[in-house]
């Protein structure tokens, strides 16, 4: 038989083949019933592939010569050119569109329409209760009613879910300032916004009868918010340390879906940006940064850069996120794929069951009742950025030339006391130490011995500030 698209003549195996034979076959028409014999009667080059099929292909190319070879070809090759030719290829990129829509499709929310109200303000509504007044301040001027068939998928039902959880957890941030009148300290909040146009909820702690003689910039740790630390600022206030705390993205009363941090990076880029506006309101006086677990880790990272580091006179770090392991080590494997794929998705089997963080029950207590404090699973693009930095840091120990202070406890299952170790043996600084405390868990400043680890902090900025 014959192929009329490659012009080659299919003849079973076995079949005796001498150069001049005469080569009877039949050529089918679509077009008419009937068929024609043709008789083949001039000397061909003849081109043979064997195929699996148990047949050769015969390629007839007709030369001016009397001469005529016999080229042997695989018949895979014919198979290879087939899969890569523009309908395979095709094919599999449909094949590939289909499989990510089909990953997509159920997790993509319902375009909605969410009219706004109209605004109204009067002078009577300024009596009204404190977290109205922060609810209806997340949208000012007259609203206006957009058409259904403009309104972008951002405008979602999730998306207006995590402004209402935004502004009632701000809400009680500021509250929470408010209503705290210490007489030895003046607690104030501001909003600060980023250059990605986020806000985020900051607050300072200010010494009333003692002269300041200090700066400390605090960034607490994953879940939690700078107001748990409102004990422990007071007690730098008696010794004449001016506190500011940040509440980092997605955590506190800062913008963004609790606890969901899409990159550690915009914490670092952020800290950077608020420790500068800090440095400007308070010329000449020394400052120092206080971080803990990964607030300690993003601490590390800013100051690693040259131009922070002139700017600080050393760091303080509790339980340093610079070795931290995930549950499963496939969960380190994977983080990268399903980050990308579903980064909001709460991944309940990475959390290690029943950890501790605190030997203190009345603690534990205060911590995990706190609103402001995120206790569900973590999410799988938060986990993924933890363990990037962290991989991060193990890479750039050395570049750290600040004075620092680590403290970490031995029986901690959150972050590593070895990375903590290794971080003090691989840094570049000459003022560097280290304190690993014996049975101590991962929260340090709310173990029972807390007052005598904030007593050697104190002290260790005593020691680094002049006069």
């Amino acid at each position: 038989m014959v192929c009329l698209t490659t012009q080659t003549i299919l003849v079973p195996r076995g079949t005796p083949i001498r150069i001049g034979d005469r080569f009877g076959f039949y050529v089918k028409k679509k077009s008419k019933s009937k068929s024609k014999s043709v008789s083949v009667e001039r000397v061909f080059e003849l081109k043979l592939s064997i195929s699996t099929g148990g047949t050769m292909a015969t390629e007839p190319s007709v030369k001016a010569n009397d001469a005529a070879s016999i080229i042997l070809t695989s018949g895979a090759s014919g198979r290879i050119n087939a899969l890569f030719s523009l309908r395979a290829l095709k094919s599999l990129l449909m094949l590939i569109n289909a499989f990510v829509l089909l990953l997509l499709f159920p997790f993509r929310g319902r375009k909605r329409c969410v009219p706004t109200q109209p605004s109204i303000s009067s002078s009577s509504d300024k009596g009204k209760d404190e977290k109205q007044e922060s609810s209806s301040s997340q949208r000012k001027g007259p609203g206006v009613r957009v058409p259904a068939t403009i309104v972008p998928w951002k405008s979602s039902s999730v998306v207006v879910s995590v402004d209402q959880d935004v502004a009632a957890r701000r809400a009680l941030a500021i509250r929470r300032v408010i209503q705290d009148n210490d007489e030895k300290s003046v607690r104030e909040f501001s909003l600060f916004v980023t250059s990605r146009g986020d806000t985020l909820f900051t607050q300072s702690w200010t010494p009333v009868s003692v002269k300041i003689r200090g700066l400390v910039v605090l960034l607490h740790g994953l879940n939690e918010h700078s107001g748990r630390y409102n004990d422990f600022a007071k007690q730098l206030n008696e010794v004449g340390y001016k506190v500011y705390g940040m509440d980092w993205i997605g955590h506190g009363g800062s913008d963004g879906l609790h606890a969901y941090v899409h990159s550690l990076d915009y914490a670092v880029s952020d800290m950077k940006s608020f420790l500068e506006k800090v440095l400007a309101e308070n010329p000449g006086l020394p400052c120092f940064c206080f971080g803990h677990s990964t607030g300690a880790a993003i601490v590390l990272k800013a100051v690693i850069d040259a131009t922070i580091e002139g700017c600080i006179a050393g760091v303080v770090l509790t339980s340093p996120a610079v070795g931290v392991q995930p549950s499963y080590p496939i969960f380190a494997v994977l983080a990268p794929i399903f980050s990308f794929l579903l980064p909001r998705y709460q991944l309940s089997a990475a959390n290690k069951k029943g950890m501790p963080v605190s030997r203190d029950p009345e603690a534990l207590v205060a911590k995990y009742s706190d609103p402001l404090v995120y206790t569900g699973s973590i999410r799988v693009r938060t986990g993924y950025e933890i363990l990037r930095i962290s991989s991060y840091l193990q890479q750039n120990l050395s570049r750290l030339s600040v004075p620092f202070l680590v403290l970490h406890g031995t029986a901690d299952t959150v972050t590593d006391p070895e990375a903590s170790q290794k971080l003090y043996e691989e840094a570049s600084s000459t003022d560097k130490t280290i304190t690993l405390l014996e049975g101590f868990l991962h929260d340090l400043l709310f173990e029972p011995e807390r007052e005598e680890i904030v007593k050697g902090i104190i002290e260790w900025l005593n020691c680094r500030v002049q006069g």
